[in-house]
């Protein structure tokens, strides 16, 4: 399991409109996208005394969290993934889940879970069956993502932050979402080191290293 450095800065939109020509001009942008960026949808788990949450607020060093994510509304590719942080560096954990799975899981049906060929889905198996771990909250946002080979840099521009408020059912396109946030988030993430070529991207004047999460902007409603 790799840790991986991960920086985060809460930018506005002119830093946003600087950060991405400078990124168009260096850097690739992610191949999966439809034009330069893609939409994500997340349902966050978490247990009865919001302990990921918590985590997050108090700023725990250590720290995990377990999501289902999809991307531009095409649920026939769905990962469960698990998030650890140790200060600033970060890993992630991910499974394939069929659209059928993720909808068992949504409905607190897990039986079948103890079965599955992947360690990480009887993971959540084991803390949603003793630890409370459920489905907390849909968080939907796009993302502009650009990748550098070098260092294994990824950079990426979310925005647009909406919340799923108390639904969870986040395969139903009648899902409604609201506008939580206007912040966007600029995150860099690369292995051994970050080429001064991204360095100089992404520099901005003033703006400090931030902790601003999605998911906790997600659970103002609850």
């Amino acid at each position: 399991m790799q840790f991986r450095h991960e920086v985060k800065h809460e930018i506005n939109y002119a830093d946003l409109l600087v950060i991405r020509q400078r990124l168009r001009a260096v850097a690739y942008s992610d191949p999966h996208t439809i034009d330069g960026k893609y939409l994500i949808r997340s349902l966050y788990f978490d247990n009865p005394a919001d302990k990921a949450l918590m985590e997050k607020i108090n700023g725990l060093s250590r720290r995990e969290k377990f999501r289902i994510r999809y991307y531009n509304g095409d649920s026939s590719v769905i990962h469960l993934e698990k998030k650890s942080k140790i200060d600033h560096l970060g890993t992630k954990q991910s499974a394939s889940l069929t659209a059928e799975q993720a909808q068992r899981i949504v409905n607190g049906d897990l039986d079948w879970m103890p079965d599955a060929d992947a360690p990480l889905i009887r993971e959540l198996y084991t803390k949603m069956s003793t630890q409370g771990l459920a489905p907390k909250t849909i968080v939907d946002y796009t993302r502009e993502p650009f990748i550098y080979p070098a260092g294994n840099v990824r950079v990426t521009l979310d925005y647009h932050i909406r919340s799923g408020m108390r639904c969870t059912d986040f395969l139903n396109p009648d899902c409604v979402t609201v506008p939580v946030s206007d912040a966007i988030i600029l995150e860099v993430k690369w292995d051994g080191f970050l080429p001064d070529i991204i360095r100089d991207a992404v520099a901005l004047a003033d703006r400090r290293e931030g902790a601003f999460s999605k998911y906790a902007a997600c659970r103002i409603y609850g």
